[in-house]
């Protein structure tokens, strides 16, 4: 890929710059877009990629844009650059990073007839490299394109397609998902303190144990199977487990992510 295009380069930008680079992208091949000059100098010297001024001449002939802004920004900003890629020498493929914001309704605003374009729900982790990247495609999109998303968005976690009417779901498992682990983890330092550990033992304890048990369900993708690794008759893991059961944390979850997929469903028909 000659050039990749990066418009908006945040935190969530920067995590796949970061992953490019390190997956060995050539970083003349990237460019980037921030409304801060400031903030675009310390990614050129950070990285080694290029930097523009403005969002028309970063996607100017770009293989790929990527666009990660908040959803009320990407129709103007697809109509900024609209032109541009209908100009363009080459098919560039748009892959928005934006929750709530459809393939059809972006289709509506390029003016290129055709043009090829993908909806990711991303997560936090691909700060650390360890994302899920969940991938829908346009209608337009030609499979040496679904490829070359594919193994652009794999430098920074795992990438599974799903189709556009799953993405509310996802959004709830895993685009969400990693906070209700990190509310967990926080719930578990606040019972050590309540048990009488000092706050600082509880959370390295805490952290430590999500750490390695996200290992774990990585080596070994049972959860179940795992649960009962460490439940023995009658002892003191069984006893926790069915305190939780009863308190209805099965229901909760349900609920809550219920409740995240269908507020998906609303921002997605505004």
């Amino acid at each position: 890929m000659e050039k990749i295009a990066i418009i908006g380069a945040g935190n969530i930008g920067e995590a796949l710059i970061a992953a490019l680079v390190g997956a060995g992208t050539d970083p003349q091949t990237i460019v980037a877009t921030n409304r801060s000059a400031e903030r675009s100098q310390q990614l050129a010297d950070r990285y080694g990629i290029e930097t523009a001024e403005d969002n028309r001449q970063a996607a100017t002939d770009a293989d790929m844009v990527v666009l990660c802004v908040k959803p009320a920004q990407v129709p103007d900003l697809l109509d900024e650059i609209g032109e541009v890629i209908a100009a363009a020498d080459v098919h560039t493929v748009i892959v928005s990073m934006a929750a709530g914001v459809t393939l059809t309704t972006m289709e509506e605003v390029v003016p290129a007839a055709g043009a090829p374009i993908v909806r990711v729900m991303a997560n936090t982790p691909m700060l650390v490299g360890k994302g899920v990247l969940a991938v829908a495609y346009g209608r337009y999109v030609a499979n040496d394109q679904r490829e070359a998303v594919r193994e652009v968005l794999a430098t920074a976690g795992h990438v599974v397609e799903v189709e556009e009417s799953q993405l509310s779901a996802v959004t709830a498992l895993s685009g969400s998902g990693p906070a209700y682990y990190f509310l967990l983890t926080e719930a578990l330092i606040d019972a050590g303190v309540s048990l009488g550990l000092p706050r600082d033992l509880a959370s390295e304890l805490a952290r430590a144990t999500a750490a390695g048990a996200g290992a774990m369900l990585e080596q070994k993708s049972d959860p179940v199977a795992l649960r009962a690794g460490v439940s023995s008759p009658a002892g003191t893991t069984v006893a926790a487990i069915r305190e939780l059961e009863e308190s209805g944390l099965r229901g909760a979850v349900y609920r809550a992510t219920e409740a995240c997929s269908k507020r998906a469903d609303e921002l997605s028909q505004r």
